[in-house]
């Protein structure tokens, strides 16, 4: 492994330095070992770690490239390591959730168009009174994102679909064992979309804020 993580590292600063950039096609296998210093077993095993984690893309018959290196997809790693959450660390990540989309939300306040506004005021509509669990919890999903993407950070917005996970998961059980959930979701969803129509930060914020943390409060009493 220590060889490999050489090699990797070596990539990596070619990468960093700017030597190879987003949408660069690397040097031959038997070139590059050569100049790094390494041997191909070494280089082909870290050309593999890298792809995993969407740093380089393997071409076959192609070659092998620099990724766009953009943050939604070097980002994507993440939702598949948080899939593998114990049950016991989902407060974990609804704290960490808790602390980035109330301010992604007061973010998005001055700068939601009305046409978005819209959009996300007609999928409540459709949803109706009494969606199903699943319906509700694909709803929240993109009540969500639509409201994070509109914050203008990239960033934040992947870090955000990375950890709905086990969120989700949370969502979906509570939905399944208390009576109100779909109701209160339903009433904070409302809250947090007519804060946003009076281009109202901090009210924005703090709806956000209690909606993750009901859910968050309910799992601690049921864990």
């Amino acid at each position: 492994m220590a060889v490999t993580d050489e090699a990797i590292e070596k990539i990596k600063g070619m990468i960093v330095s700017g030597a190879l950039r987003p949408g660069d096609r690397l040097p031959k296998e038997s070139e590059l070992a050569a100049d790094l210093g390494l041997s191909r077993n070494s280089l082909r095993e870290a050309v593999r770690a890298l792809s995993l984690i969407r740093i380089l893309d393997v071409r076959q018959g192609d070659g092998t490239y620099v990724t766009s290196l953009d943050p939604q997809l070097l980002l994507e790693a993440l939702s598949f390591v948080v899939d593998f959450h114990r049950d016991d660390t989902v407060l974990e990540f609804l704290a960490v959730r808790r602390i980035l989309e109330p301010a992604a939300t007061a973010m998005a306040a001055p700068r939601i168009s009305e046409q978005q506004l819209d959009a996300l005021d007609a999928q409540l509509a459709k949803l109706g009174a009494q969606p199903s669990v699943e319906e509700l919890v694909a709803c929240d999903l993109e009540f969500h994102r639509g409201i994070v993407q509109s914050a203008g950070n990239s960033v934040l917005c992947s870090l955000l679909d990375g950890l709905s996970g086990p969120t989700t998961r949370a969502r979906i059980w509570r939905g399944l064992t208390q009576e109100d959930a779909v109701a209160g979701t339903l009433r904070e969803h409302r809250a947090i979309l007519a804060a946003l129509r009076d281009r109202d930060a901090e009210a924005a914020r703090s709806w956000a804020t209690v909606h993750i943390a009901s859910v968050e409060q309910w799992l601690r009493s049921s864990l």
